[in-house]
């Protein structure tokens, strides 16, 4: 019997027809199926005698439909091979279908206006340690800061061991950096981070950039002029007007959040102009404390930090409104906001180009 089943699955002329045999006998109403079934109505005697055969049927059966498979399949590949063709002389598409999300366009634009600045780009993990996301940033076990991050804590992987969060800020990048690389210092830390947090303007998951810059002699002015021209370079603008206001951030001292003027073109609210305020990131005076918990002299080592959120330099510059749509994968809002993969931001050339 089974050199007969054997020829009906080696007769089947395409997957179709191999497919049918296999339900014909491995199905659930299938042959084989049937004979396994009825092992369960057998004494012990004729089970013992008739489990062995059945079961050495059903492999080899099994095993008879995947040589036929894989045969079938190589010949189907090799008519396609001999059958179609492409005509190398027709002309290529003049639109790409592919697109670089305006997220890591963005990031390239930061990383080519930095290096210009004298800046690298500093890298870390995105599950942190309380200690590098909290503790070495002037923010106790007790501290406010702590509940105001809407922090997403990581379940510990043994007892005892304290739990570790998705990185609310990018922040812990540059403890690591100081840790690692010691001072002077000048780095920028690109990368995602975590906040429990969602509506128009806010996500669970966004994109954040900080800088900071650790040398002797460092002051207020020099945060001043490095923001100053960050601002006009990214935007590509000359006209923008700015203000500090003080504010508090608990790694540094005295803090500031900047604002930007903007004005209304076409109907939406763009950066430039002096038609309103609008505040962009936040930055400061790395406080001493926090210098002296990456193994520095806070008396010979002074250094200034600012950060701001990705997503939203995006929103600003290329005029998306809502934040949500960044991280849904409609293909329409990709090929609509999305930049060619030639598109590579330069001083020379525009980073916006």
């Amino acid at each position: 019997m089974s050199d007969a089943l054997i020829d009906r699955i080696a007769a089947a002329e395409n997957l179709a027809e191999l497919d049918a045999v296999r339900v014909a006998l491995l199905g659930k109403s299938g042959e084989i199926t049937a004979k396994l079934k009825s092992l369960g109505a057998m004494d012990a005697g004729t089970r013992a005698a008739e489990a062995p055969r059945i079961h050495a049927l059903r492999e080899r059966v099994t095993g008879a439909i995947a040589d036929r498979r894989a045969a079938l399949e190589a010949a189907e590949l090799e008519r396609k091979l001999a059958t179609e063709k492409i005509d190398l002389s027709l002309p290529a598409p003049e639109i790409v279908s592919g697109t670089v999300h305006p997220i890591s366009q963005v990031m390239d634009e930061l990383a080519e206006i930095f290096a210009d600045l004298g800046f690298s780009v500093a890298e870390g993990p995105e599950i942190e340690t309380q200690w590098y996301n909290f503790t070495a940033l002037n923010m106790g076990e007790t501290h406010p800061a702590r509940a105001m991050m809407d922090t997403f804590y990581v379940e510990p992987r043994t007892a005892g061991e304290e739990a570790r969060v998705l990185r609310t800020h990018t922040s812990p990048v540059q403890i690591r950096a100081m840790e690692k690389l010691g001072a002077p210092l000048y780095v920028i830390a690109p990368g995602r981070v975590y906040r429990s947090d969602s509506d128009a303007t806010h996500t669970p998951m966004f994109h954040q950039v900080e800088g900071l810059a650790i040398d002797r002699g460092i002051t207020l002015g020099h945060l001043k002029w490095t923001l100053e021209t960050f601002v006009k370079a990214f935007f590509e603008r000359d006209d923008i007007v700015m203000r500090f206001r003080p504010s508090y951030f608990p790694f540094t001292e005295p803090s500031a959040e900047l604002d930007v003027g903007w004005s209304i073109e076409k109907g939406r609210r763009v950066v430039g102009g002096n038609q309103g305020w609008m505040e962009i990131l936040g930055s400061g005076m790395v406080h001493p404390r926090v210098i002296a918990n990456c193994g520095l002299d806070p008396d010979e080592w002074q250094g200034f930090a600012f950060g701001c959120g990705i997503d939203r330099l995006a929103m600003l510059k290329y005029g998306m409104s809502d934040l949500r749509a960044f991280f849904d994968g409609d293909i329409r809002w990709l090929k609509h906001y999305g930049f060619r993969a030639l598109d590579v931001p330069t001083l020379s050339g525009g980073v916006g180009a």
